[in-house]
């Protein structure tokens, strides 16, 4: 995951840019959140963009992870919402996205970590792309490589749902494809220069670019 973007867009300033991988982290705990209550995500199309963005190894630009501005404008307005103090707090979600920067900082500190997080993925790719096999191994497969790298860096992001929906092995992997790929867009949000205190310090400089990026 070292190469994840081309920093250098004609029409996107750095905050734009920014406002994106902060927007796929929050539509990670957005995902995550709607598996744990209701076992599904609406609408489905938000489960196969994070997907993509995970397996999406080179790309050619910030969007370019995402596939497109429109996949993340559901997220976008959330989080806008949330930085503006104009939308429905909801704690829950600020604590998963809190606690996917979080692991992306242990991980950006553990080379074993990332180098074995980067071949999976690889490994992955192409087994979703040149041999084909079935959505639900590949959620599968991506769960386990977050239990195997990610869940040991601790301290593990504590889900609340319902049982019903918890207890079941599907969902589970599809949760945790879903943090992964929130990770995934926590290391892109990092690459790009964004920082925790931006959140706080910067919040202006995040309000008008995400407003500037729903507008077009």
């Amino acid at each position: 995951m070292s190469n994840v973007v081309s920093l250098h867009e004609r029409k996107l300033n750095d905050w734009h840019q920014r406002s994106l991988a902060l927007g796929g982290v929050c539509l990670a705990a957005v995902c995550a959140q709607q598996l744990a209550r209701r076992g599904e995500i609406m609408p489905n199309d938000h489960f196969q963009v994070l997907v993509n963005s995970l397996l999406n190894l080179d790309p050619s630009s910030t969007l370019d992870v995402y596939g497109d501005i429109e996949n993340l404008k559901p997220a976008l307005r959330l989080l806008l919402g949330q930085l503006n103090g104009k939308g429905a707090k909801d704690v829950e979600q600020t604590r998963y996205v809190v606690g996917m920067l979080a692991l992306e900082r242990k991980l950006a500190k553990n080379n074993a970590a990332l180098a074995k997080l980067g071949s999976t993925l690889k490994q992955i790719k192409r087994q979703r792309e040149e041999f084909e096999f079935e959505e639900n191994v590949i959620i599968e497969n991506l769960g386990k490589l977050y239990m195997d790298v990610i869940s040991p860096l601790g301290p593990r992001i504590q889900i609340s749902g319902k049982p019903e929906h918890l207890k079941q092995t599907t969902v589970q992997y599809q949760i945790r494809s879903m943090l992964l790929a929130g990770i995934r867009s926590a290391v892109l949000w990092r690459q790009l220069g964004g920082k925790r205190r931006h959140i706080i310090f910067s919040r202006g400089n995040l309000v008008r670019a995400i407003e500037d990026l729903l507008r077009n």
